[in-house]
């Protein structure tokens, strides 16, 4: 990984009819968000999609093309219904091949587990050229072709993916942050965010408004690549607040 003042940017495609029909709760937007940031690499976009060949297809050209890097987890597990990896291979334009070096991987694993059948082989498939993510987890690797990555749904097994590719991606340097809570509302100190976002142009301030104990409060979160620049913005807003008669609180409410 190399810190570069350029942006790096990834996207995110969700897999599976059990997260848009609510059955299954996705957590790997959160995960995958978080470990991108420590690489110096930013979430810009997310896209669910069911298990459906166009919609994946659709969903990864798009994606892949305007990002440095696209993520996708779920549907790469052993049944008919797992079908991530031909979506995927398809919109690269490549066939499915059973991976030599997966397949071994599989082999040793399912040695004492009952053998490697017919529906575990399944996850030894990947787009042909493609190479593999380790799985510490259940064997099953993941899939790397070019700047795609393909993991699994499972949020701990995503994790033991993530971890397996730390270091190795090239990011820019990471996103910092500060957060400084007010109880006031938004529209208060609207003009004061503006003019503290424009001074400082290497910063975003997100507002985040709440009600709480009875009153209208909100929370202010100070974002840049640059610890002085962030600082000295965090610093200007709460002068600004202070200014107006309100009282900054460090960390949030």
């Amino acid at each position: 990984m190399v810190d570069s003042p350029r942006i790096y940017t990834a996207a995110l495609v969700v897999i599976g009819d059990e997260i848009l029909s609510g059955r299954t709760h996705d957590k790997n937007i959160a995960q995958v968000a978080a470990w991108l940031q420590v690489q110096g690499i930013r979430l810009k976009e997310v896209r669910v999609v069911a298990d459906d060949t166009p919609a994946i297809v659709e969903a990864v050209n798009l994606l892949r093309a305007r990002n440095d890097y696209l993520f996708t987890t779920g549907g790469i597990g052993p049944t008919h219904d797992d079908i991530t990896v031909d979506a995927i291979a398809e919109a690269l334009g490549v066939p499915v091949i059973v991976h030599p070096e997966a397949r071994a991987i599989l082999e040793t694993y399912y040695e004492t587990r009952g053998g490697l059948t017919e529906a575990r082989l399944r996850m030894a498939r990947t787009p042909e050229g493609a190479s593999l993510i380790p799985n510490r987890y259940t064997g099953a690797p993941g899939i790397r072709y070019d700047n795609v990555f393909i993991m699994a749904g499972v949020p701990s097994i995503t994790a033991g993916m993530l971890d397996a590719l730390t270091g190795t991606l090239d990011g820019g340097a990471p996103l910092l942050s500060e957060t400084v809570g007010c109880w006031v509302g938004e529209s208060e100190v609207a003009d004061l965010l503006r003019d503290t976002e424009k001074a400082f142009e290497g910063c975003q301030i997100g507002s985040y408004p709440f009600w709480g104990e009875g009153r209208t409060g909100a929370n202010f979160v100070i974002r840049s690549v640059d610890a002085e620049e962030l600082a000295a913005c965090t610093r200007t807003l709460v002068e600004g607040l202070a200014a107006l008669g309100k009282a900054a609180v460090p960390g949030g409410i």
